[in-house]
């Protein structure tokens, strides 16, 4: 973390990925969740962004997705949320975010994020 005039600053600073009509779905995604779900895994992002790099149990790269990362919340009634990014010049770009419904994560989960990836990639 660095500090500027008594001030924290974020080590990898977030932004929504954003389609070529100008959608955020990770914006979207997170809207449609409770009040509660959405303070926590705010919360959960906020703490990446000022304590980059960061492990387990919080962050972890995703096998075989190179330069894919989740963020891994546990959300309220025991439930478990994703939100997976990429980095791209110093900044956090959140891909994708979905609740968990099944030990592993399913690979169209997986698939949407690396999609959403090469798309900013291409026009970023």
């Amino acid at each position: 973390m660095i500090h500027k005039m008594g001030q924290l600053l974020k080590t990898l600073p977030v932004k929504f990925f954003c389609t070529l009509s100008g959608n955020e779905p990770v914006r979207a995604w997170l809207k449609e969740l409770d009040r509660e779900d959405r303070r926590i895994i705010g919360n959960d992002i906020q703490t990446v962004e000022f304590g980059w790099p960061i492990g387990m149990p919080l962050c972890n790269s995703l096998s075989g997705h190179k330069d894919l990362w989740e963020i891994r919340s546990k959300i309220t009634g025991g439930r478990i949320a994703r939100v997976i990014f990429t980095i791209k010049h110093g900044e956090m770009i959140l891909l994708h975010g979905f609740v968990k419904k099944t030990q592993k994560t399913p690979q169209k989960e997986l698939a949407c994020a690396a999609k959403r990836k090469k798309e900013h990639e291409k026009y970023a």
